[in-house]
């Protein structure tokens, strides 16, 4: 086997889709996105390797080091070769050549992180190259009525009106509270501080798919919550985005969240509240981190009994 090493080039994705056929796993599937020509802005190196016969390159295997949008402290990595050609020395020949490119990097960021599924070959070449899990994530599906709805004030539609909101994802309030809840759960990533602006642009815009956004008011003022103004209304203790409409068999893909400041128990309280609301006609899909204490607590009874399902393997983030 006569191996050449070359930087991506035009037409590489279809010829590679041809060899390796559909994603082995979800991380893959999101990381062949990132396959794409070197870049300096934002900063990306792609490079392919191909096996050479009678003179003819045959594209085998690819890999990428790019920066990221978010947690800049280190680059996302990812390495596919082909199920023919695995166990041949072609990954840890990527591998090093993505850590001298890693070097270079006009952040001096080297640390690389990448995504795995559990007992996957992926996950063994992580071992492998002494990159640890730092994070456990996974999809969980709550089935419709899973939980009971929650009574607001005297149980009338006015108090209920009073707390819960129908709110532009484009409110400065909302923008707020989902940065510095990302904030919150991401310690463990260095997310650094996130602007309105950013917030907006990476959760909130348009282009993200976010079409809408409901929230929970406290009954009423509350003294905690920074930069927002003050309002008749209570402060917002949970939210939740949704990305995808749901329908009685697919789920809306939403993204659910509380006030950081809240004391554990309020927002254990607020975030079943919410999904109770929106999870009451149709299911919804969320993504859980280990970190996310609150969600987590509300999840775990419902997995344990058979009203929320966990979809596809767990995603494992390891790095240096």
């Amino acid at each position: 086997m006569a191996l050449e090493y070359r930087e991506w080039q035009e037409g590489d994705d279809l010829a590679l889709l041809q060899i390796w056929g559909d994603p082995e796993t979800l991380p893959a599937q999101q990381f062949r996105a990132a396959l794409a020509p070197s870049s300096n802005s934002p900063w990306r190196r792609c490079i392919v390797a191909e096996d050479v016969v009678d003179g003819v390159g045959i594209p085998v295997a690819a890999a990428v080091v790019h920066e990221a949008s978010l947690h800049p402290e280190r680059l996302w990595a990812y390495i596919e070769v082909s199920r023919d050609h695995r166990r041949s020395g072609i990954g840890a020949a990527l591998l090093t050549m993505l850590r001298r490119e890693a070097e270079q990097s006009p952040s001096g960021v080297s640390k690389l992180r990448s995504k795995v599924e559990p007992g996957t070959p992926g996950a063994a070449f992580a071992e492998w190259a002494g990159m640890a899990t730092i994070q456990r994530s996974q999809l969980v599906v709550v089935q419709p009525e899973s939980l009971r709805l929650p009574v607001f004030g005297d149980g009338s539609e006015e108090a209920a009106s009073e707390q819960v909101e129908d709110l532009a994802t484009g409110s400065v309030e909302l923008s707020d509270v989902v940065g510095r809840y990302y904030t919150h759960v991401h310690h463990w990533d260095s997310p650094g501080e996130l602007g309105v602006a950013t917030v907006q642009r990476l959760f909130l815009d348009d282009l993200t798919g976010a079409h809408g956004a409901i929230v929970l008011r406290s009954p009423k003022a509350s003294a905690f919550g920074q930069g927002v103004p003050a309002s008749r209304k209570g402060k917002l203790q949970a939210f939740a985005i949704s990305y995808a409409q749901g329908s009685s068999d697919q789920p809306s893909d939403v993204f659910l969240g509380h006030e950081p400041q809240l004391p554990a128990e309020e927002a254990q309280a607020a975030v079943r509240d919410l999904l109770a609301l929106i999870a009451y006609q149709y299911p919804v899909m969320l993504e859980v981190d280990e970190s996310m204490g609150a969600l987590r607590a509300v999840l775990a009874p419902l997995l344990e009994s058979g009203k929320a399902l966990q979809r596809g393997a767990d995603t494992m983030i390891v790095s240096d």
